[in-house]
C-alpha cells in the first residue's frame, strides 16, 4: 500500500580546511537508533539511493548545492543504479573491499569519463592497498585516509605523494581536536570524524515502499519518450522487476529470440506494451492490498472498455486512464497522492483529478456497468456480508447511519 511511513538513513558532514561544510556522506540505517542488521553492500546502497531519490527531496537532504558521498562496491558499480545519479550531486565512494576486476575497472573509467567524481574509502596506506588501487588512481579525485588504521610515517609519505598526483586527501575518523589540528597542519584538504560531526539519523515520513514510486516514475519516463538507456536504468533498480520482465518475454509466444539485455526487451515489446505490463505488475506484484487482484480485474475491464470506445489515436491513452483510475483504491490513498510527482498526460489527469475531458464519457459508461453488476452481486449475497464491512463502506463514502433508524 502507498502508505506514509518512516524510513531512515544517516548523513555525516565532511569539512574543508576553512571549517566549512564540503559534503555529506550518506550511510545505511534501518531504524531510528542505527542498524539492526546490515544487509549486503548492494542492498544497503540501493536502500540509501532509493530513500534519497524517491522519499525525500534532494535539496532538503543536502541543501540546494550540496553534494553527497555514496558507498559502492563491485556489485553496485556494475548494477546500473549509478545511472540514476546526478554527477554534480554525488561522489562515487569506492569501498576498500571492492573487487577491482576488469568489469569494475571498465565501469570506473566510464563513470569518470561521464564526469562523476570518484573517491576511495578507508585507505590505510599499506603497501597492499597502494598496490590494489594504483590502477585507478588516475580516475580518483579524493582519497579518504583512515587515520586510525594507518601507520603515521606511511600516512605522511603517502599523503604527500597522493597530493602530487592532484588528488585531494581526506582525513577520515578524526576523533579529537588535537588530531584535527595535527592532520590539518600535515596538509590534509578535507576532514571527517566523530569529533567534527557524528552521523545524524534522518527520518523521512515518506512512502514506505519505494518500488511503487520507482514504477510510477518509470511509467512517466516512458510516457515522456525518455531515452531507452534511462528506462533500462530504472528497470534495473529492481531485480525482481527485471526477472519478471525477462520471464514474460521468454514465455511470450511471439518472441522466440534469446533475450540478452533489458534494452532488447524494450525494443521487442515496444513502449505501449511495456507500459501495460508495468501497470499489471504494479497491481499484481507490488501492492500488498488484500483485494489487489479484484481491483486489478476491475481496472483491466474498465481500461479495455474505455480503449474499445476511444478514437484510434487515443486508444493507448484511454487504456492507461482506465488502469490509473483504480490506483488510488489499490494504494488506499487519494489519487492525487499517486499522481502528484509524475505529471501524467493532461487528458489522463483531467479525468482522474477533475472528472472532465475527452475520456469522461467512456469512463462513466464503464463505471455505470461496474456499479450495476456490483449492485446485483450485493443484493444477491447481502445476507452473507458482515455488517461491519457494510458500516465501513458507508463511513468511507460519508453516508450517515442514523442510529434511531436501526
Amino acid at each position: 500500500m502507498l502508505l506514509l511511513n518512516t524510513v531512515y538513513l544517516a548523513r555525516q558532514k565532511i569539512f574543508n580546511r576553512q571549517g566549512k561544510l564540503f559534503a555529506y556522506e550518506l550511510l545505511f540505517r534501518d531504524h531510528a537508533h542505527g542498524i539492526k542488521a546490515f544487509p549486503t553492500n548492494i542492498r544497503a546502497t540501493s536502500q540509501v539511493l532509493l530513500n534519497t531519490l524517491t522519499n525525500v527531496h534532494l535539496n532538503e537532504l543536502l541543501g540546494e548545492e550540496g553534494i553527497a558521498f555514496i558507498n559502492l562496491d563491485e556489485h553496485a558499480l556494475t548494477s546500473g543504479i549509478i545511472d540514476l545519479l546526478d554527477k554534480d550531486r554525488f561522489v562515487l565512494e569506492i569501498l576498500e573491499t571492492t573487487d577491482l576486476n576488469e568489469k569494475v575497472l571498465s565501469k570506473i573509467m566510464q563513470y569518470h569519463k561521464r564526469g562523476f567524481k570518484i573517491a576511495i574509502d578507508d585507505f590505510d596506506c599499506s603497501a597492499e592497498m597502494i598496490k590494489k588501487f594504483t590502477p585507478i588512481l588516475k580516475y580518483v579525485h579524493i582519497l579518504k585516509m583512515d587515520v586510525l588504521a594507518a601507520e603515521q610515517d606511511n600516512l605522511k609519505n603517502v599523503m604527500t605523494k597522493i597530493k602530487q598526483l592532484g588528488i585531494r586527501v581526506l582525513a577520515e575518523k578524526v576523533e579529537t581536536e588535537e588530531e584535527y589540528k595535527y592532520y590539518k597542519d600535515m596538509g590534509f584538504d578535507l576532514f571527517q570524524g566523530y569529533h567534527l560531526h557524528k552521523p545524524e539519523i534522518v527520518e523521512m515520513n515518506r512512502y514506505k515502499d519505494a518500488t511503487q514510486i520507482v514504477l510510477l516514475h518509470l511509467i512517466k519516463l516512458i510516457r515522456n519518450d525518455g531515452q531507452t538507456t534511462e528506462i533500462e536504468s530504472y528497470i534495473k533498480q529492481r531485480a525482481d522487476l527485471s526477472y519478471k520482465l525477462v520471464k514474460f518475454i521468454n514465455n511470450h509466444g511471439k518472441f522466440d529470440t534469446q533475450v540478452e539485455s533489458i534494452t532488447q526487451i524494450i525494443t521487442l515489446m515496444g513502449r505501449d506494451k511495456l507500459l501495460r505490463w508495468l501497470l499489471l505488475y504494479l497491481y499484481a506484484e507490488v501492492s500488498d492490498n488484500p483485494i489487489s487482484e479484484t481491483i486489478m480485474n476491475v481496472a483491466i475491464r474498465r481500461a479495455e472498455s474505455m480503449e474499445e470506445t476511444a478514437h484510434h489515436s487515443d486508444k493507448d491513452k484511454a487504456y492507461l486512464a482506465g488502469m490509473f483510475s483504480m490506483l488510488g483504491a489499490l494504494f488506499e490513498t487519494d489519487i492525487k497522492n499517486v499522481l502528484k510527482d509524475i505529471n501524467m498526460d493532461k487528458d489522463i489527469t483531467d479525468l482522474l483529478l477533475s472528472k472532465k475531458g475527452k475520456f469522461l464519457s467512456s469512463f462513466k459508461k464503464a463505471e455505470y456497468s461496474e456499479r450495476e453488476y456490483l449492485k446485483r452481486l450485493l443484493c444477491t449475497n447481502f445476507e452473507k456480508i458482515d455488517i461491519t464491512l457494510i458500516l465501513y463502506a458507508l463511513e468511507l463514502s460519508h453516508i450517515h447511519v442514523d442510529k434511531d433508524a436501526l
